[in-house]
């Protein structure tokens, strides 16, 4: 099931006299809080970039997310079916049984931050900047960790060059595990030694084996993506998890760093997750999102091609959702509906 961008709110009921909660094994999706990716929130940029001249923005690109109730009491779940439009779903859909609140919520936490980093690579690409591969973790009982330090520059694997964490990725698991790799680094950690900042070394890695799969080799770090021209992209939302603003960060990042306005300065509002190479993918609670955006006066909504059907399942009154497959197309499409020439929409 697509994963959406949401934010969890608890509402329980619980048995007078005791701790235990009289709760029901149902959660409830309604339209959550929604986000201005050109604006701010508390006087903080909610995509902040430093080292490049940015472009005065005007309108709005605002992401969506979906609040999700879970530990609702019986009358509090009738309540919500009978007097709001959410929708109810069976608990282990938002809380797998194989794992806790906990782990689900830190999950949709590194998705969320993943997709800033995707996002911020897709843009890069797409106005023709140079990347580099960070290594944002590394995993304290790898090889890796006697010789790779957070905030290191990944530039290659056995001398071949590398710019995206994907390519990483592809060389490391040509190997098996228990080979050895030649891992070429600028030394950018705060732990690099005196004299040794920004310096080019190569380490040799023993790899490991990938938890998911013993028989796949694994580096031992978590990369991300940022510029290599020194630019620096920074993504500021807090109680928001899952990937799916990755569209919206990908939109506010090229309009941020290119002339004129993407949105043709009207409130468009979107969703979707974004790839490497700029695909839009398809997210949950595309009808919870497109009716926040409704709400609040949003003239376009961007959708995945493959969230149609439910984008445009209820009245979107004026406000028109248009068909989105990938990042190039859907830049096409803001600039074809402020033209006034003609889009694809979803109905």
């Amino acid at each position: 099931m697509p994963v959406a961008a949401f934010t969890t709110l608890v509402v329980a009921d619980h048995i007078p006299g005791t701790d235990i909660p009289l709760t029901v094994p149902y959660a409830a999706e309604g339209p959550g809080p929604s986000f201005n990716t050109l604006g701010d929130v508390d006087g903080v940029e909610v995509v902040d970039i430093e080292g490049a001249d940015v472009d005065d923005t005007h309108g709005n690109l605002n992401m969506t997310t979906v609040s999700v109730r879970h530990g609702m009491s019986l009358s509090q779940a009738i309540v919500r079916w009978l007097t709001t439009d959410d929708t109810l779903v069976p608990i282990e859909q938002i809380f797998p049984p194989e794992l806790t609140e906990e782990e689900v919520r830190n999950q949709n936490s590194m998705a969320f931050s993943a997709s800033g980093s995707t996002a911020t690579l897709a843009a890069m690409q797409y106005l023709q900047r140079p990347v580099e591969v960070t290594v944002a973790e590394v995993q304290q009982d790898s090889a890796a960790a006697r010789v790779i330090a957070s905030g290191d520059v990944i530039t290659s694997i056995d001398g071949i060059p590398t710019d995206k964490p994907a390519l990483v990725r592809a060389f490391v698991q040509k190997h098996k595990p228990g080979d050895t790799v030649r891992v070429g680094l600028r030394k950018d950690s705060d732990a690099a030694k005196e004299g040794e900042k920004g310096a080019a070394t190569t380490v040799e890695v023993k790899l490991g084996k990938h938890p998911d799969d013993p028989n796949v080799a694994l580096l031992g770090v978590t990369m991300t993506t940022q510029p290599a021209d020194g630019v620096r992209v920074k993504y500021n939302l807090e109680e928001v998890g899952g990937p799916s603003a990755g569209l919206m960060f990908t939109l506010a990042v090229i309009d941020k760093l290119s002339p004129g306005d993407l949105n043709g300065g009207k409130f468009v509002a979107g969703t979707g997750t974004i790839s490497e190479d700029g695909k839009v993918g398809p997210i949950g609670g595309i009808e919870h999102k497109v009716r926040s955006a409704q709400g609040l006066g949003a003239e376009v909504f961007l959708a995945p091609e493959a969230n149609c059907k439910e984008a445009v399942s209820r009245d979107t009154g004026d406000m028109v959702v248009l068909k989105i497959t990938d990042l190039d197309q859907a830049i096409q499409q803001l600039k074809n509906y402020s033209d006034g020439a003609e889009v694809e929409t979803c109905s």
